[in-house]
C-alpha cells in the first residue's frame, strides 16, 4: 500500500467532481460556522444572565431569621415535657434581627482559605416622605469597598462615584425607580422615616440601576455608618454577612457548617437560585442541540455527495482494482476524500465562525435596564472550537465510512461486464 499513490488519487478523484466536492466542503463549513456562533452567542447570554443574578449575589448569606421559637413554655413543665403538644397560632418571639458577636465572625471567615471575601450588610426598612405621601422603601447598609469588590456594585451605579457614599456623611444611593417617585435629583436631600418613627435626611449623591425596575422602585444604599444612625443601633449592628468562596461549588456544604458553627441561619446560593441554574442548564442544552442537529445533517449530505461518486466512479474503481489495488486500498481512497472534506470544511467553519462571533460581538445592545452591557454577549470558549472540529471530523468519516466500504467491495469484472 503506497500511501502517497493512494493520496494523489483521491485528490485526482476530488478535483475531478470539484464542484460536488465544493458543496460538501461548504455544508460542513456552514454547519459549523453556525455551531460556533451559535453556541457562542447563548453561551455569552447565559453569562450575562448569570451575572445579572449570581454577580449581585452573595454565595453564602448568614443571618438571623425572624421565626417563632421552637421551645414554648408548655415544653417546660414537667406534666408536659414527654407529650406532644400542639400549639396554633404561634408568633415569632423576641428573637433579634442582628447577628451576635458579627466582628468575631467576620475575622473567622476572612481567616478561611475558601472564602474568597466578606461583606457585612444591614437591611433597614424605612418611609421616604414626599410631601404628604410616605413611600415604603429600604435602604442597604453596605461597605462600598467590598461590595465593588466581590458583587460589582460600582457597575450599577450611575451619576456619581460609588465612594462619595463613603465619604459623604449622611448620604444615600436612590435606585433610579425611586428617584424618578421623589423627583430627586443629585444633591437633593430626601426625609426618611423609620419604623420607630424616628426622621432623618439623607443627601443624594447618585443612582443605582440594577436592570429589574421592581427592585429599583424600593431600594437605596448608604453606608453602614449611616444605616446604624439611621436605626439608633450600636457599631457592631450587622443583620447579614455576604460571603463570597473561590468555589462556588462548596457552597450548600458550607453553608451548613457555618449555620452550626455561628449558630445562625445560613442560605447558599443553590438554594436561593435554583430556578435560575435549571433555565441556565436547559438553554445551554438547546443550544448544543441544535448545533449538533446541523452538523448531522451536513454528515448526511456528505454521505449523499459521496454515494452519488462511488456511481460516478464506477469506471475508475474497476480500473484500480483491476491494476492490483485492493478493495483496502480503495476503502482508504474514499476515506481520505471524506476525511480532506471534513478538515478542510471544518477549518473554514472555525475561521468564519470566529468571524462571525466578532460581528455579533460589534452589534450595539443599548438598553436602559442593563447599563454596563453595550453589544451582544459573546463566549470566546475554545472548547466550543474543539467540539466543533471534533464533531465534523467524526461526522464525516462515519458518512464516508457506508460508501467507502461499498467502494471497496465491488467486483471490477461485474462492473466492466455491466459497461
Amino acid at each position: 500500500m503506497n500511501i502517497r499513490l493512494i493520496s494523489r488519487i483521491a485528490v485526482a478523484l476530488l478535483f475531478a467532481r470539484w464542484k460536488q466536492t465544493l458543496v460538501a466542503a461548504i455544508g460542513v463549513t456552514f454547519s459549523i460556522t453556525m455551531f460556533i456562533a451559535l453556541l457562542s452567542f447563548m453561551s455569552g447570554l447565559n453569562n450575562l444572565l448569570d451575572g445579572l443574578m449570581l454577580n449581585r449575589t452573595a454565595h453564602i448569606r448568614i443571618f438571623n431569621e425572624i421565626k417563632p421559637n421552637l421551645h414554648q413554655p408548655v415544653h417546660l413543665l414537667g406534666e408536659f415535657k414527654k407529650r406532644y403538644n400542639f400549639i396554633r397560632s404561634v408568633k415569632a418571639g423576641s428573637s433579634r434581627q442582628a447577628i451576635y458577636n458579627s466582628g468575631a465572625i467576620t475575622q473567622v471567615l476572612n481567616r478561611d482559605s475558601r472564602v474568597r471575601g466578606v461583606a457585612p450588610k444591614i437591611t433597614a426598612p424605612v418611609f421616604f416622605n414626599d410631601g404628604a405621601i410616605d413611600i415604603t422603601g429600604v435602604i442597604y447598609g453596605i461597605d462600598v469597598t467590598a461590595e465593588s469588590n466581590l458583587f460589582h456594585f460600582s457597575e450599577y451605579v450611575v451619576s456619581c462615584n460609588p465612594l462619595d457614599l463613603k465619604n459623604i456623611p449622611n448620604s444615600i444611593i436612590l435606585g433610579e425607580g425611586l428617584a424618578a417617585k421623589l423627583m430627586a435629583g443629585i444633591g437633593d436631600v430626601v426625609l426618611v422615616t423609620t419604623v420607630t418613627q424616628e426622621q432623618f435626611s439623607l443627601k443624594v449623591v447618585g443612582f443605582f440601576r440594577s436592570g429589574v425596575q421592581e427592585l429599583d422602585k424600593v431600594q437605596s444604599f448608604a453606608s453602614i455608618g449611616t444605616a446604624q444612625k439611621i436605626l439608633g443601633k450600636p457599631v457592631d449592628y450587622i443583620t447579614d454577612i455576604q460571603v463570597k468562596l473561590n468555589n462556588m461549588d462548596l457552597a450548600p456544604a458550607m453553608a451548613k457548617e457555618y449555620a452550626q458553627l455561628f449558630q445562625a441561619d445560613a442560605e447558599d446560593i443553590q438554594a436561593a437560585n435554583a430556578q435560575f441554574e435549571t433555565g441556565s442548564f436547559v438553554r445551554t442544552l438547546i443550544s448544543y442541540l441544535v448545533g449538533i442537529t446541523l452538523l448531522i445533517v451536513a454528515g448526511f449530505g456528505i454521505y449523499n455527495i459521496l454515494n452519488m461518486m462511488i456511481y460516478e466512479k464506477m469506471d475508475s474503481i474497476a480500473i484500480l482494482k483491476a491494476t492490483g489495488f485492493s478493495g483496502r486500498d480503495v476503502n482508504l481512497i474514499f476515506m481520505t476524500i471524506a476525511l480532506s472534506i471534513g478538515l478542510f470544511g471544518g477549518l473554514m467553519g472555525l475561521l468564519f465562525g470566529f468571524l462571525f462571533s466578532l460581528v455579533i460581538d460589534q452589534i450595539p445592545f443599548i438598553t436602559v435596564a442593563l447599563p454596563t452591557v453595550t453589544t451582544y454577549p459573546v463566549d470566546y470558549n475554545p472548547v466550543f472550537y474543539f467540539i466543533g472540529f471534533s464533531f465534523s471530523t467524526v461526522t464525516t468519516c462515519l458518512a464516508g465510512w457506508a460508501p467507502a466500504r461499498k467502494a471497496s467491495g465491488m467486483d471490477p469484472v461485474i462492473i466492466i461486464r455491466g459497461k
